[in-house]
């Protein structure tokens, strides 16, 4: 069985071995693939194993012998999995292995907005503590967490997670989510509209999936919603958010900041209008990337690919389509 990597250099940059994978059939593994390679890459291969390389229709159709598309990585927008349950492929994607790395990165970025430690770092290293006539200082306002809202957009196991960090930390929390849940075991937890959300919380953060629904919901008008002492986080996808809405909004002081590790278009175009935007971090998409969870990555996507080996797909996203 000839199974393709197509970009697997962000799961295994030399510290992450594929040896495991490598025990279920013939592997080809390449660090990265142009779109124009795509095709010539993935002929002949039975299993495409993709991060962010796009598999279209047209692609997918061109390929007669791949019975299975495994995605490394829980978002799976890189596939038309439509086309890929018309040819009846299985899409297999890897929910839940850096649960616990993203919710950490968002308190990251929470305590970043909330203290701005590396500036003051920088400050301190350039001799400004060494002149300073007072014992301490201050460049930005330095603000606590207890007794503020947390309000959370999707809660799956990351956005639940991030509610439990939260909750520690002293903070209220507020959820928004498609399908209703049994409410969490903490003091201080609501489930509320999306709207409600907005309005009340004093931090959000984005744990939904990117869908032809949702695309840029985070606009001018939801953003004018929320507190004008609030911050924007978004570990999810960049495309959630009109970016030009988000810095304006920044700009003009309709929130306080925004916490980003994803943007609309990766890696981040020098256009992007958040990158000059007032009190707004952006980080390269690394939220997931600690070497724990990469390696619960590599364990879980050769358990999807082995299931399918046995005939039994596993994490199937397309199923319903594949049903029909």
């Amino acid at each position: 069985m000839k199974i393709v990597v197509l970009d697997g250099f962000t799961l295994n940059p030399g510290d992450n071995p594929w040896s495991a994978l490598q025990e279920l059939g013939d592997v080809e593994v390449f660090d990265r693939t142009d779109a124009e390679d795509v095709l010539e890459r993935s002929e002949g291969a039975e299993v495409i194993v993709t991060n962010k390389v796009v598999l279209n229709a047209e692609t997918i159709a061109s390929l007669p012998e791949l019975k299975c598309i495994a995605v490394s990585a829980t978002g799976y927008d890189c596939v038309d999995i439509s086309a890929a349950a018309e040819r009846g492929i299985p899409v297999c994607n890897i929910p839940g292995y850096g649960t616990n790395a993203v919710a950490q990165f968002v308190m990251a970025l929470l305590m970043e907005l909330n203290h701005r430690i590396e500036i003051h770092d920088q400050s301190v290293k350039a001799g400004e503590w060494t002149s300073n006539q007072d014992w301490c200082y201050w460049k930005s306002p330095q603000i606590e967490l207890t007794g503020q809202t947390m309000g959370i957009i999707g809660y799956g196991a990351i956005g639940s997670r991030v509610g439990e960090l939260a909750h520690a930390f002293g903070m209220k929390v507020m959820a928004s989510t498609r399908s209703q849940k049994p409410k969490p075991d903490m003091r201080h937890f609501e489930w509320a509209s999306m709207e409600e959300v907005f309005e009340k919380a004093d931090v959000i953060t984005l744990h939904c999936p990117l869908t032809s629904e949702n695309t840029e919901f985070i606009n001018a008008k939801l953003l004018a919603r929320m507190k004008s002492n609030a911050v924007l986080i978004n570990t999810a996808r960049g495309k959630l958010v009109n970016e030009a809405d988000l810095a304006e909004a920044l700009n003009t002081g309709v929130i306080r900041g925004a916490g980003l590790d994803v943007v609309s278009t990766e890696p981040v175009q020098p256009d992007n209008p958040l990158l000059k935007a007032k009190n707004c971090i952006v980080t390269p998409h690394i939220a997931w990337a600690s070497l724990t969870a990469r390696n619960n990555l590599m364990r879980m996507l050769v358990s999807n690919v082995k299931a399918y080996v046995d005939g039994r797909p596993s994490h199937v996203v397309n199923e319903k389509l594949l049903a029909k």
